[in-house]
């Protein structure tokens, strides 16, 4: 239904007779195709079943308007769900580095800037800001999903919210919230901010400065080296005009808040949606929580966080993964 529904809606379109091919999607209901003619240069067909792709157009406008790489919108039917939008190029971050393992700084350093440009940026969008007490509430799926029991939820929450209020600046700016290697398109034929190309930013908020920073840094699904991330920290503060130790706690509990929420969405998508592909990211997550939970300014949220979640060991992943 859904793709006869997509057919009609190109049949009148000059990419009505293009060819669809499948490529690998994000973790929401969303999927997407590259379309392809003979010589034509390639586009991308997203399929949006929950027809919540106004905040994507809203999101791409805004970015595109300061030089940022946003893929361009050629149709848009938010009616049903659907856009075809500008192919920014097949090799993001993740897939550069394997291949060329010396770029890695030089890419991360070409991010970071991209990160400093959305610090600025004041864009008139309507988005949802989090605050301390908004943090607070987005970890609750790390105890509704996660965590065996929901017998902690209420302290953990406390402990997040009493942490983000003392150590980190409120002030608002703009992160595209699911900014890491695979959503970021490596295009070496340019020269500017716009050789880093964005996607999947439909989900943006107004969120503390470094969101989008810990967001990279601490990538669910690559790795990133100690001496890259420690360079990019310095260089995103300096930027910002702060110094390293003056945003070391507040980029800690950034991030501790970021990875604990992440515990949950994935935890989610094996035991909700069956996609056990989740459960082999989460030692990593785990591995950025006890990394930033080991900041001096994190000790009462650490032991809160230690009590009540338990570490993704083989029990655990066990737990999870059974239907």
């Amino acid at each position: 239904m859904r793709d006869l529904q997509i057919d009609k809606a190109l049949a009148g379109t000059p990419w009505g007779e293009w060819t669809k091919t499948a490529i690998a999607g994000d973790a929401s209901a969303r999927r997407y195709f590259r379309l392809t003619h003979s010589d034509e240069p390639s586009l991308i067909l997203m399929d949006d079943p929950t027809l919540t792709t106004a905040p994507f157009a809203n999101i791409s406008d805004a970015l595109t308007r300061t030089g940022l790489s946003a893929p361009k919108i050629y149709l848009h039917e938010p009616r049903i769900g659907l856009m075809v939008i500008e192919d920014l190029g097949s090799i993001d971050f993740a897939r550069q580095i394997e291949q060329h393992p010396n770029d890695e700084l030089a890419l991360y350093h070409a991010a970071n800037k991209v990160i400093i440009a959305l610090h600025t940026l004041k864009p008139s969008l309507s988005l949802a800001t989090i605050t301390p007490t908004v943090a607070a509430d987005m970890i609750d799926l790390a105890s509704l999903h996660y965590a065996a029991t929901e017998a902690g939820k209420g302290d953990l929450q406390a402990a997040m919210l009493r942490a983000y209020s003392e150590l980190v600046d409120p002030e608002p700016h703009l992160a595209l919230r699911d900014f890491h290697a695979e959503n970021l398109i490596w295009r070496s034929q340019l020269s500017g901010i716009d050789r880093v190309g964005l996607l999947d930013f439909q989900d943006a908020v107004f969120a503390p400065a470094g969101y989008d920073l810990m967001s990279l840094l601490r990538d669910a699904r690559r790795d990133v080296s100690s001496k890259v991330a420690d360079e990019i920290m310095v260089a995103f503060c300096n930027k910002i005009g702060r110094d390293m130790s003056q945003m070391s706690a507040h980029l800690a509990c950034v991030s501790v808040q970021r990875n604990l929420r992440i515990l949950g969405i994935f935890a989610r998508l094996t035991k909700r949606d069956g996609k056990v592909k989740y459960l082999s990211l989460l030692p990593r997550v785990w591995a950025h929580l006890m990394t930033d939970l080991a900041h001096p300014a994190m000790v009462d949220l650490r032991k809160v966080v230690m009590a009540e979640l338990p570490p993704p060991n083989t029990e655990t992943l066990q737990r999870l993964g059974t239907p």
